[in-house]
C-alpha cells in the first residue's frame, strides 16, 4: 500500500459492500481496533505491517452473520485476492500470508510467523467485545501475551 489515503479508499470499497451494516460486532470499528492492535504488536513482533493492516480490513469483510459462520475468514481471503493489485499492492510472500491469516483465524491455531502470529493476536486481543477474556494459550506472540498490552487493548473498548 502506497499511502494513508489507498488505505482508507479501500476501507471505504469494503465497508460498502459488507453486508451486516458499520454496527455489526464484527463490522469497522473492530477492524479498526484489530488495525490499532496490530500497529502496537508490530512495533514488537517484526510483523508485517502492511499485512497486518490488510488483515485488519478482511478477516470478518465477508461475514454472513454474528454468529457461527465458519468460512467467513477464507471468503474474506478470496474477496482480498479480487482487489489485489486494483486496489491494493503486495508482494507474492505478504499476500500468502494474508491469505492464510485471514482463512485460519478461528480455528484456536497458533502460529510461529511474526506475522500470522501478529494478525490473529490482533484480532483475539478484541474478543472483549463480546466479553471473552483473551486467553494467554491462545495468543501467538510474547507482545500480546503480557498484561500492559492486554490491559491496553481493552482500553479500546467502547461498552
Amino acid at each position: 500500500m502506497a499511502s494513508s489515503n489507498d488505505f482508507k479508499a479501500l476501507r471505504k470499497i469494503i465497508i460498502d459492500q459488507f453486508t451486516l451494516g458499520r454496527d455489526s460486532l464484527h463490522g469497522p470499528d473492530h477492524w479498526d481496533r484489530v488495525g490499532q492492535i496490530g500497529e502496537r504488536l508490530c512495533e514488537t513482533t517484526g510483523g508485517d505491517l502492511t499485512v497486518v493492516r490488510l488483515f485488519s480490513l478482511f478477516h470478518d469483510s465477508k461475514r454472513f452473520n454474528e454468529g457461527h459462520d465458519i468460512d467467513h475468514g477464507a471468503r474474506g481471503a478470496l474477496y482480498a485476492r479480487t482487489l489485489r493489485d486494483k486496489h491494493f499492492t503486495l508482494d507474492n510472500e505478504g499476500y500468502e500470508k494474508l491469505f492464510y491469516a485471514c482463512t485460519w483465524h478461528t480455528f484456536g491455531r497458533l502460529h510461529e510467523d511474526p506475522t500470522i502470529g501478529t494478525c490473529w493476536d490482533s484480532d483475539r486481543l478484541d474478543l472483549w467485545r463480546v466479553g471473552v477474556y483473551p486467553r494467554a494459550e491462545l495468543l501467538c506472540t510474547a507482545a500480546a501475551r503480557e498484561k500492559k498490552m492486554i490491559k491496553w487493548a481493552t482500553g479500546l473498548v467502547n461498552y
